[in-house]
């Protein structure tokens, strides 16, 4: 599920790539910025899903190549292809949405085959996948349990996969927490997700509606920020500082649903996270005292950006 702290982490990265550009931003850019980030997230769910989904497969591809040896002997002609006929992954070959996500994304173009034939060569040699094949017929919780296996314990953990993954996706440290939430669920319930509709109309309301408030109020948030800024050199406030600090007090005036404490503490972790060492002190001081300057003067009645 994307969370609204994901959707705050896409829209800070929008900022900063518009504060990044020289030229002035065309009409509706901004927007085009933000969905794009939100696609590079189902791209990375995808290709993730896909390389469960060639894992697994590789069992019928291993008896296929083994049996047509030149001199094949009983354990070529014997591999066990049970994991190729796993009911949770034919749900997935199945679902149209992930059908359609094939065609659009076509996370195939970029398999690496010969990694996916060593994670299943990997998964052949574990316990887990030994104790899978020896049990009769199929229960959903083991074939659920051994495609979980491959993801958690096979290709996360992998250096060569996590390389290659990063190679292809920017956004893997930023998504890999987000997109294992969605994956796994995804595994428990094959069909639950919509690929072309990878948010929810109302968080994207919600991204697009904090991402043009921070654009279109950027004078009034401004002016709530500066004053506290006296003490500070504006040219050595980290970027990512001011663009954090921005949306939060756009979330304090224009966000009826969020709570200010809320808001505070997402924007010290976000600092922390992907600013400077002292960057969640600075940003906490900042809101925080803005937050108290608002409650004090009777200014802390939110109201949507669109209204005011």
């Amino acid at each position: 599920m994307i969370s609204r702290r994901n959707i705050r982490v896409k829209v800070m990265q929008t900022l900063y790539t518009l504060d990044a550009q020289e030229q002035t931003v065309k009409p509706g850019e901004h927007v085009r910025i933000l969905q794009k980030h939100f696609d590079h997230s189902r791209q990375l769910l995808v290709y993730l899903i896909y390389s469960i989904t060639e894992v697994a497969r590789y069992a019928e591809t291993d008896s296929m190549v083994r049996s047509n040896k030149h001199l094949p002997n009983e354990q070529d002609l014997n591999v066990n292809i049970k994991l190729a006929g796993n009911e949770i992954l034919w749900k997935i070959l199945e679902d149209l949405s992930w059908q359609k996500a094939l065609g659009s994304d076509k996370p195939q173009l970029h398999v690496d085959k010969e990694l996916i034939k060593k994670l299943y060569q990997e998964l052949v040699a574990t316990d887990e996948y030994k104790k899978y094949i020896a049990e009769p017929g199929r229960d959903r919780k083991s074939e659920k349990g051994i495609l979980e296996f491959i993801f958690n314990s096979l290709l996360l953990p992998n250096e060569l996969f996590e390389s290659h993954v990063e190679e292809l996706f920017m956004n893997w440290d930023d998504d890999i927490d987000m997109i294992s939430q969605l994956l796994l669920g995804y595994l428990a319930k094959p069909g639950s997700i919509n690929f072309q509709e990878i948010i929810s109309k109302d968080k994207w309301e919600y991204a697009r509606g904090l991402l043009q408030t921070v654009m279109d109020k950027k004078e009034v948030i401004m002016d709530l920020i500066k004053p506290k800024l006296k003490n500070w050199d504006a040219e050595r406030i980290a970027t990512l500082d001011m663009i954090l600090m921005q949306m939060g007090v756009a979330e304090f005036l224009y966000f009826e649903t969020i709570p200010p404490k809320v808001t505070i503490n997402e924007y010290i972790d976000l600092a922390k996270e992907y600013s400077t060492p002292q960057s969640g002190q600075f940003v906490n001081g900042i809101l925080d005292s803005i937050h108290k300057d608002l409650v004090r003067d009777d200014k802390m009645h939110k109201v949507n950006f669109k209204a005011s």
